[in-house]
């Protein structure tokens, strides 16, 4: 039996102490450490939190729908306030963009409960106002679902280490059930929306995005869909023209885009 413990994107930036040493995550501190990662970066919410994100498309960030909303009101989080920032590392970025427009799983449903069907569909694309195209940030190829058992890696930015990615290169996939992975990857708040990697092959390939912190007979455990439907679900509506834009100045006291066709 799950019980499943919502994780929330909303989180104090704090310092980074010694967090990443004492789980075994390996922090990715230096230039050496963090080569070939700098496509995953992390994604500022306009003073509402930060999440993880991955470039898969050089204009294309991959990460969890419920970060696109604000956790206590509800309303989506306008694309103009989310900016991401492409292999964070100490205070400087490889990239800066902002956000032109957000699409969210249309089966996806904000709430407070984590539920199978939320984290089946948690998960969304951003697409940048302009390309990253700098030879450092090269993007990620996405792979099929993983199978159970297999060897998988998470990079991700979190509560205590939000000032630089930290790497989980060897977790599993426990279990597949309902569209959803449940994994031994180690995760924190501020992990939403973080790229799961296998190994396969000799590149590191997307196969889902951290989604929650669970419990399982007792040990934490993270979720997250199971990514290859549901992104090709995100690429249509990307292509049909779907999606919350970014508002002009007269409307940004709005309380929140709507992710709908414009």
């Amino acid at each position: 039996m799950w019980r499943f413990i919502a994780l929330v994107l909303a989180c104090a930036l704090v310092p980074a102490a010694s967090y990443a040493q004492e789980t075994g995550l390996k922090r990715l501190d230096t230039g050496d450490d963090g080569r070939g990662w700098e496509a995953v970066g992390r994604l500022d919410l306009g003073g509402k939190g930060f999440c993880t994100g991955a470039l898969i498309a050089p204009d294309l960030v991959l990460t969890a729908a419920h970060c696109l909303f604000d956790r206590d009101t509800g309303a989506a989080i306008d694309p103009q306030n989310i900016e991401f920032r492409a292999g964070w590392r100490n205070g400087r970025a490889s990239a800066y963009r902002n956000v032109k427009r957000a699409v969210v799983h249309p089966a996806y449903a904000f709430s407070s409960a984590v539920e199978a069907d939320r984290v089946r569909n948690d998960v969304a694309l951003l697409q940048l106002h302009h390309p990253i195209r700098n030879a450092r940030v090269v993007p990620f190829e996405t792979d099929r679902r993983p199978r159970k058992g297999q060897e998988i890696g998470v990079v991700s930015y979190a509560r205590g280490r939000s000032d630089a990615p930290s790497l989980q290169q060897v977790c599993e996939v426990m279990a597949r059930q309902q569209g959803v992975l449940v994994m031994s990857c180690d995760v924190d708040f501020g992990s939403s929306g973080a790229p799961i990697f296998s190994f396969e092959g000799g590149a590191p390939r997307v196969v889902s995005v951290v989604s929650a912190m669970a419990e399982v007979d007792g040990q934490k455990v993270s979720l997250g869909t199971q990514l290859e439907k549901p992104l090709q679900v995100l690429r249509a509506e990307m292509a049909a023209g779907n999606g919350a834009f970014v508002t002009s100045a007269d409307t940004r006291r709005d309380t929140g885009a709507k992710f709908a066709k414009p």
